[in-house]
């Protein structure tokens, strides 16, 4: 277990933190998968402590990245109202469901569903101009991301930004809208995990993700802003494709 109470040893959060954000921000998916990974790996956490701590500074990161989103224009109205409240609802159902059924089992199909995606997107970013259209399946994405995110861990960004992107709709719209209702999302599943870890959680680690999650956020959403729509199909293609294999291989050893 690395102990993080100097500043010296908090470098490497704020570090890991800063690039997850930067990454979350500007494509819409990988902060949890970043953060989660690093905590399990290096400190040795157990996966549902190591989810605890990330969601709780997502709370603080995604009000950030949200208000930097509206602020550039990232942020279509409609769409986010029609994955808000299908996006709370699948986070409530699956915090209630987490303690009756086994997410882990259905974990390695949704990852290789993504990694096809995350293909798909690679392949379309490469050989074929980007066309943009009105998304026909929202409101079912919300719901299924919102209870992935909250009974599998993560999920939120993975599911709902790819297949918005898929179905044509514009890169930074989708990044934006996502992000910002991530926030909302995210402190639904965070409130009981807030009140039941207390204060004591905010040492360490949390802090050090949080300062470079909050400090990288603004630059997320200027990024998604100016990056060209080939380009972000490109790159979400590719972290999606690397982090969900990842993901994958690690559910399917054990």
């Amino acid at each position: 277990m690395i102990d993080a109470t100097t500043l010296e040893a908090l470098l490497p959060f704020i570090a890991v933190g800063f690039f997850a954000q930067i990454v979350d921000g500007a494509l819409g998916m990988a902060f949890g998968v970043i953060c989660n990974t690093f905590l399990v790996t290096m400190l040795g956490l157990t996966p549902a402590r190591a989810s605890a701590k990330v969601h709780i500074v997502e709370t603080f990161t995604t009000f950030v990245s949200a208000v930097s989103h509206i602020l550039h224009g990232n942020v279509d109205r409609r769409l986010f109202f029609r994955l808000l409240v299908p996006g709370i609802i699948g986070g409530v159902l699956g915090a209630y469901l987490l303690s009756n059924v086994d997410a882990s089992a259905v974990k390695p199909f949704v990852l290789a569903y993504l990694v096809g995606i995350g293909i798909y997107l690679l392949v379309r970013g490469l050989l074929y101009p980007p066309k943009h259209q009105k998304p026909k399946v929202v409101e079912p994405l919300g719901l299924i991301g919102g209870f992935l995110d909250a009974a599998g861990g993560g999920g939120w960004g993975p599911v709902v930004t790819s297949n918005l992107l898929v179905q044509g709709v514009e890169p930074r719209k989708v990044v934006g809208t996502v992000n910002t209702v991530e926030f909302f999302l995210t402190l639904t599943i965070s409130a009981t995990f807030i009140a039941n870890l207390g204060f004591t959680d905010f040492a360490g680690p949390v802090v050090g993700l949080l300062i470079g999650g909050v400090v990288a956020a603004p630059f997320g959403a200027f990024m998604a802003k100016r990056v060209p729509t080939k380009a972000m199909l490109i790159m979400v293609g590719i972290i999606l494709t690397v982090t969900s294999a990842y993901g994958a291989y690690r559910a399917i050893i054990g």
